[in-house]
């Protein structure tokens, strides 16, 4: 099993992702992998923060 001789890229170091604030808890919030193709959409930092703006 021959590895191969590239470099693995590093990550981005956390404080350069984007960010955003949660309008319910006013807590910023980092951009996420999962989130990744729908960033723009993501409004709220937590299942549990959609769910009292919904209430």
């Amino acid at each position: 099993m021959a590895r191969g001789k590239g470099k693995i890229a590093p990550k981005p170091a956390k404080q350069d992702l984007p960010s955003k604030v949660c309008p319910v808890c006013d807590r910023p919030f980092t951009w996420r992998k999962k989130w990744a193709k729908d960033w723009d959409q993501v409004r709220y930092c937590s299942e549990a923060c959609k769910n009292v703006r919904k209430s």
